[in-house]
């Protein structure tokens, strides 16, 4: 089975041999990325007009469409409301960043906490876009 971008998702069973959620190939990696801030410059909502106009971080570009060329899945979350979707969308594609999907409506403030049934690596950005590097970090997690 397919997932909505084509990739190949593979069945799953849990410890009791019951179906779960299915799995993307093991080397294809699911990248959320958000947008302001992060690939373009930190736009707030109550300011739309900037969104037009700001410009890309070049090193952002560089390394996000070189993972959807390594077949990767590139989704972009975004604390913009729907009714920014058309400027963004149009911004992405004028700025030519490739990717599947874009998500709306992300909380805003920050101190984000995901808590999912699935492996979740958390990187947050300093400033410029590399290829990523695995460190040790100290985590939170649930008492067993």
């Amino acid at each position: 089975m397919k997932d909505d971008t084509g990739h190949e998702l593979h069945k799953s069973f849990d410890a009791e041999g019951r179906e779960i959620s299915p799995q993307l190939d093991e080397g294809v990696k699911n990248y959320l990325i958000d947008i302001d801030g992060t690939i373009t410059e930190d736009v707030p909502n109550e300011e739309p007009e900037r969104m037009a106009t700001c410009e890309p971080f070049a090193d952002a570009l560089e390394i996000i469409n070189k993972w959807y060329d390594q077949g990767h899945i590139i989704t972009f979350f975004t604390s913009r409301t729907e009714e920014h979707r058309d400027v963004t969308e149009g911004w992405l594609r004028k700025h030519g960043f490739r990717y599947h999907g874009l998500l709306v409506g992300k909380p805003r403030g920050g101190n984000y906490h995901w808590i999912d049934n699935h492996m979740v690596r958390a990187t947050k950005f300093n400033g410029k876009f590399t290829d990523l590097v695995k460190r040790t970090k100290e985590i939170e997690v649930f008492r067993r």
